[in-house]
């Protein structure tokens, strides 16, 4: 996940500023050692402020977590709002939003991570925030809209399911980064190369489209 980066004096004048960093360095920390692993005294250290501090603004460790995890998903969901899919024709629109995915997805692995480590704790912590569910929720809204202004033109076979198709473009990308160590011993790593990602990106775009424009049943 990409949060900007302040001067540590300018964080320093910057309530929200100093928020800001925090958030940024705790990420980086969740996303290397886990909620269990990580410490609050180290992430105070290389935000050069104090633990008092970063419990006066999260309450605790797990409140620190919880805020991480929910400018993560945030971070993602804004992006798929300045994408302005609404102007574009359904199926450009739907393509244009696989590939934001699958680019965010690989340049952001720290947000991967925490999502795998959220999976660990069974989205104990997920769940208990209503910032994610609200922000997750237009992603979903998205894509309905997308669906049926895809099946008015005539473009999208009935039948589509806006979180089930959520969930295919999100494994196409998440796999990607998420299995990419495993991968890469097991079968070289020419996929991860510049050219190798970009086939893939579009290989991606290309089977979401095919899944939507065809009758149910004609893949299988």
């Amino acid at each position: 996940m990409e949060l900007e980066e302040r001067p540590n004096k300018a964080v320093k004048r910057d309530p929200k500023g100093v928020r800001l960093n925090i958030l940024r360095v705790s990420s980086k920390e969740f996303a290397e050692y886990g909620l269990s692993g990580a410490r609050v005294n180290e992430i105070a250290a290389l935000t050069k402020t104090s633990k008092r501090m970063i419990y006066y603004y999260f309450g605790d460790k797990n409140g620190l977590y919880r805020a991480c995890l929910e400018a993560a998903y945030s971070h993602v969901r804004a992006g798929e709002e300045k994408l302005d899919l609404a102007g574009l024709a359904p199926d450009k629109a739907l393509a244009k939003l696989v590939g934001f995915t699958f680019d965010h997805h690989r340049k952001n692995p720290d947000f991967i991570r925490l999502v795998m480590i959220e999976n660990i704790h069974k989205a104990a912590y997920l769940k208990s925030s209503d910032i994610i569910r609200k922000v997750n929720s237009a992603a979903i809204k998205n894509l309905t809209g997308i669906i049926t202004r895809g099946q008015d033109a005539g473009l999208f076979r009935d039948e589509l399911d806006p979180v089930e198709l959520h969930w295919q473009i999100s494994a196409l990308s998440f796999f990607n980064v998420s299995n990419k160590p495993t991968f890469s011993a097991l079968f070289n790593s020419e996929l991860y190369s510049k050219e190798g990602q970009r086939t893939l990106r579009d290989h991606a775009v290309e089977m979401i489209l095919l899944y939507v424009s065809h009758k149910k049943g004609t893949l299988l």
